[in-house]
């Protein structure tokens, strides 16, 4: 039966109405969708940024420990090579001390093969030095003496670091003692009559003599427990990082004038030197070439210089220099140059007065970076300015 028009207009309401709630359900469940969408792609914003912050945690964690890792292995090879250092020493020194005492020979022994080898060993010890440097310069005179002050005993040293840059004031109060005293500066060493304003040094064996030196952060000083010792140990760490029987045979004082002084270390422009003596050449003093790292004995020479009356000596550009006085203490000089590069004969060269003080050197370190001398005069604290010249105006 056909509807009229009058029942068309009124399902007309009633479908609109069935869309509109058909709109607004589909339009919930968009939106639920939505925030459903929304709140995954926040919980995956969210877990997204929470292991970018674990994997950047976890990589610094991994260059830490890498970086960590690589500082101890340089460390472990740093200690390697210093065991190796001084395994190689220790054999050094036991096959010195074996010889010694040598073993009774199990063969025949050539002699005449003996000495060609004594000749040309003690051809080699005397060969002309092959300099580092190109300094040329000599002692022309003292151009200038400043008294610190008067400290201690009338016997001692005081120096400076000869290689770095430190103005730290080392002191070594006597002829044997175990302990050294550090000034922060040439002010405090100065002003103050006492050690308080001074640092302490315990050192792990006791020192003997004068002949001590600071060397680019190291102290090499002289031990004597049956043979000498030269002790090198290291002022930044209190640790003994190497030490070597010297060696030379039946050891004399190496000046006539200062009898606690076996071996004299002293630095110039060329390195790390030995001053010395011996029985088998009592009367003048040997001289030998020093390596700094290891303590080697690189060359030796005998020095055409007399230990009589001979009171201090030191190096200047590869030239040694002694000192020397009388008996009753007058005016020093040095009055004995021997250069192993053969620039300077011994004759030719100026003889160089010091000034009229209270005593007898009893220890002189020239400081190659300042051109200055450190000396110790019957307890009072010397410098001496000099004033240098080019060997060939000599």
């Amino acid at each position: 039966m056909a509807m009229g028009p009058w029942r068309c207009l009124l399902l007309l309401p009633l479908l609109a109405t069935a869309l509109r709630a058909q709109q607004q359900q589909f339009m919930e469940y968009v939106e639920r969708r939505l925030t459903l969408l929304e709140e995954r792609i926040s919980q995956w914003h969210d877990q997204s940024s929470r292991y970018s912050t674990e994997l950047r945690d976890f990589k610094n964690q991994v260059l830490g420990m890498l970086e960590t890792a690589e500082k101890e292995r340089e460390a472990m090879r740093s200690e390697a090579e210093s065991a190796a250092v001084r395994v190689d020493r220790l054999e050094r020194e036991v096959d010195y001390l074996e010889t010694q005492n040598p073993a009774p020979p199990c063969v025949e022994v050539d002699e005449t093969l003996m000495e060609k080898q004594v000749a040309t060993a003690k051809q080699r010890k005397n060969e002309k030095y092959t300099k580092l440097t190109d300094c040329s310069d000599t002692i022309a005179s003292i151009r200038a003496m400043k008294i610190l002050k008067r400290f201690g005993s009338t016997s001692g040293l005081w120096t400076k670091d000869a290689a770095g840059n430190s103005e730290k004031i080392y002191v070594f109060d006597g002829t044997a003692n175990d302990t050294v005293y550090v000034f922060p500066r040439m002010r405090e060493f100065t002003l103050f009559s006492a050690t308080r304003k001074a640092a302490r040094i315990k050192l792990p064996y006791p020192w003997v003599g004068t002949g001590h030196l600071v060397y680019d952060g190291h102290l090499y000083y002289i031990r004597q427990q049956g043979p000498f010792q030269v002790i090198k140990f290291n002022l930044a760490n209190k640790t003994v990082v190497d030490s070597s029987v010297f060696p030379a045979e039946e050891q004399i004082p190496v000046f006539g004038l200062s009898p606690f002084t076996y071996i004299e270390v002293s630095a110039d422009e060329e390195g790390l030197w030995a001053i010395y003596a011996t029985k088998e050449d009592e009367k003048n003093i040997c001289l030998a070439k020093l390596d700094p790292t290891s303590l080697d004995i690189e060359q030796m020479w005998d020095t055409p210089c007399p230990r009589e009356n001979a009171e201090a000596a030191f190096v200047v550009c590869g030239a040694l220099h002694v000192v020397y006085n009388t008996p009753l203490p007058s005016r020093s000089r040095v009055q004995c140059v021997f250069d192993v590069s053969g620039t300077l004969a011994p004759e030719d060269a100026s003889l160089v007065y010091f000034p009229k003080r209270y005593g007898s050197h009893s220890s002189m370190k020239y400081n190659p970076r300042e051109r200055q001398i450190y000396a110790w005069d019957d307890g009072y604290q010397i410098i001496y300015r000099m004033e240098m010249k080019k060997k060939l105006e000599v």
